[in-house]
């Protein structure tokens, strides 16, 4: 299933998540954010199980900004995960 996030406090302004039913995250695509760290993000984490991934790159901090793009992903993680 695919899903649709809107980021907070991030350059980047959406994430768009590709994940199956038993949690595995096939595909990731940020819009907006550094493409090369974006790009990155997506290729490490695909394949990998949703959990281990919000355990991985929650709370990552952007600078000064209390979250990054990898944050924003691991909340969208928890948001998708937590709903079924």
């Amino acid at each position: 299933m695919v899903y649709q996030y809107k980021t907070h406090g991030t350059c980047s302004r959406a994430i768009e998540i590709e994940m199956d039913d038993d949690h595995t995250v096939r595909r990731v695509a940020f819009d907006g954010g550094c493409n090369g760290n974006t790009k990155g993000i997506a290729a490490l984490v695909k394949d990998m199980k949703a959990e281990e991934v919000i355990d991985r790159l929650e709370n990552i901090r952007c600078g000064f900004k209390p979250t990054s793009c990898p944050d924003q992903l691991a909340k969208a993680l928890k948001e998708i995960t937590a709903k079924g």
